[in-house]
C-alpha cells in the first residue's frame, strides 16, 4: 500500500508541476497550481461518489473500475464484503440447522437473555409451556412460570440438579427443568416431559409401600411363634434349636428391612416440615451414642464432640434415624477397637454434623454409589453385619428434606468421615454445650 501512496503523491506532484509550467508563460503560476489542485480534487470526489453509489445501491456487484489507490481500495472492500457475505451465510445456515434440530426435539428449548427475557423457543415449548409467539416473546420467564420453586431455582444460579414441576398449562404433565449458562450470562432452559417416568416411579413407591406393609403382619406372627419356640429351646433337639435361632435372626433382619422400606417410602412421598422443631445437637448425638454403644457391646470407643453452640431446626425423629444409620454403619464396618467420633461443628456459614471413624476406610471407587439402595462395598458381609443396605439411602433422603447434603471422605486404611452439611437457614441460636462427652 505504501507503493500506491508514493505513486499517488508523485501523480499529485506531477499535476502541480504541470500547472506551474502552464501558468509560467502567463505569469499566473498560482492560478495554474489552483486549477491543477481543483482537477485533482474533482477526481477524488468523483471516485468517492462512485464508492458511495456502489456501497449504497449495488454492494453485491463488481466494484467500479478504477486505478491506483482507489482501485486497490475498491478491490479490498469487495473482497472484505465477499468474505463477510460468506461468513454470514454460514452463520445463517448454522443457525437454521440449530433451529431445525431444536424443532425436531421432543424436549422444550427456550433461549433466555441475560435478564431472563425469552428470545426464542421451539414448538415443543409451545405445547408443554403454552408459549405464544405473538404475545410472549420478550416477556420474562417468571411471567409464565410463576411457581415459587422455579423462581428460587432461576435466581439461585445453582443448576447442577434439575427441577421437577407440573406444566403451567396441564397439572397432569410432569416436567423436568434444567438451565444451562452460556455466552454473556445468557441461559438455555430445557424442559423434558417425564410424566411416564413419574407415574412409573409412583407405582414403584406404592408397590414397595404396600408390599412392605402387608409383610409386617405375617412377619410379626412368625416372629411371635419363633420367640415362643426359642423359649423352649432346652426341650428341643439341638439341630432344631439351631434352626429356630437362625430363623429368628433372619426374621429380625426381614423386619428391619421392611421397616426401612416403609421409612424410605414415607420420606419419598411426604414433603416433611410438619414436625420441625428446635433440636439440641448435643442431646441428639448423645442419644445416638447410647444406641451405638448397645450395638457395639464395648468393642469400640465412642465419643461426642460439640463445637458449635447453635441449635438445629428439623425433625427429631428423622434426624435421629439418619445419624443412627451413620453411627451404626461405623460400628458395623470400622473394625473392633476403632474410635468413633460424633461431632457437631461450624462449616462455613452453616454447620456440619459428622460421624468419623479410624477403621478400614472405603475405596473412593465406591463412594459415588454408597447412597444407592442395597449397594454394598462388600456383598459378602451383609449377613454378618445385619444391615439392610438402605441406611445411607435413608440418610440421603432425610438430608434432602432438611436442605442439607451428604459428603463422604474416605481412603482405604485411613478411616471414613460422613458429613451432613446444613445451611445457615436451618440453624438457630442456642446456649453453649459441653465440649466433649465420652463413652
Amino acid at each position: 500500500m505504501s507503493r500506491l501512496w508514493r505513486r499517488e503523491l508523485w501523480r499529485l506532484a506531477a499535476l502541480v508541476l504541470a500547472g506551474v509550467l502552464i501558468g509560467w508563460p502567463f505569469s499566473t503560476v498560482g492560478a495554474g497550481v489552483a486549477v491543477a489542485l481543483a482537477l485533482y480534487l474533482f477526481y477524488q470526489l468523483r471516485q468517492l461518489h462512485a464508492l458511495q453509489q456502489w456501497l449504497t445501491h449495488h454492494p453485491q456487484d463488481e466494484p467500479p473500475a478504477a486505478s491506483g489507490l482507489w482501485g486497490e481500495l475498491f478491490d479490498r472492500l469487495y473482497r472484505y464484503q465477499k468474505g463477510q457475505r460468506i461468513t454470514q451465510r454460514r452463520l445463517r445456515d448454522t443457525l437454521r440447522r440449530i433451529q431445525e434440530s431444536s424443532e425436531a426435539m421432543r424436549d422444550s428449548v427456550v433461549m433466555l437473555d441475560r435478564h431472563g427475557d425469552m428470545e426464542w423457543w421451539n414448538s415443543a415449548a409451545e405445547r408443554m409451556l403454552g408459549l405464544q409467539p405473538a404475545h410472549d416473546r420478550g416477556q420474562h420467564i417468571t411471567n409464565l412460570l410463576r411457581d415459587p420453586r422455579f423462581v428460587d431455582y432461576l435466581h439461585a444460579r445453582d443448576y447442577r440438579e434439575p427441577l421437577t414441576l407440573s406444566s403451567p398449562i396441564d397439572e397432569q404433565m410432569i416436567l423436568q427443568f434444567q438451565i444451562t449458562l452460556y455466552g454473556d450470562d445468557e441461559r438455555l432452559l430445557m424442559a423434558r416431559d417425564i410424566t411416564r417416568l413419574h407415574r412409573l416411579e409412583q407405582m414403584r413407591r406404592d408397590f414397595v409401600a404396600n408390599v412392605s406393609h402387608e409383610l409386617r403382619t405375617p412377619l410379626t406372627v412368625l416372629a411371635g411363634y419363633l420367640e415362643t419356640y426359642g423359649d423352649m429351646a432346652d426341650q428341643l433337639p439341638p439341630r432344631l434349636g439351631r434352626g429356630i435361632a437362625q430363623m429368628q435372626s433372619q426374621t429380625t433382619r426381614m423386619q428391619n428391612l421392611v421397616n426401612d422400606l416403609l421409612l424410605l417410602s414415607r420420606l419419598e412421598i411426604d414433603r416433611g416440615g410438619q414436625d420441625d422443631t428446635r433440636l439440641d445437637p448435643a442431646t441428639l448425638l448423645d442419644a445416638v451414642r447410647r444406641d451405638a454403644e448397645a450395638l457395639s457391646a464395648g468393642r469400640h470407643h465412642l465419643e461426642v464432640v460439640v463445637e458449635d453452640p447453635r441449635g438445629l431446626q428439623g425433625s427429631e425423629k428423622e434426624l435421629h434415624s439418619a445419624v443412627s444409620n451413620l453411627a451404626f454403619n461405623a460400628v458395623r464396618y470400622a473394625g473392633e477397637g476403632s474410635r468413633i467420633v460424633l461431632r457437631w461443628r461450624a462449616w462455613g456459614e452453616g454447620a456440619c454434623l459428622e460421624v468419623e471413624d479410624d477403621g478400614e476406610g472405603i475405596d473412593p471407587l465406591h463412594i459415588p454409589r454408597l447412597t444407592e439402595r442395597f449397594y454394598r462395598v462388600d456383598k459378602g458381609r451383609s449377613t454378618a453385619t445385619g444391615g439392610t443396605g438402605l441406611g445411607l439411602a435413608i440418610v440421603k433422603h432425610v438430608l434432602l428434606r432438611h436442605d442439607a447434603r451428604l459428603e463422604i471422605d474416605s481412603r482405604p486404611g485411613e478411616g471414613a468421615t460422613f458429613r451432613c452439611l446444613f445451611p445457615a437457614t436451618r440453624l438457630v441460636d442456642g446456649q453453649p454445650q459441653p465440649a466433649t462427652q465420652r463413652a
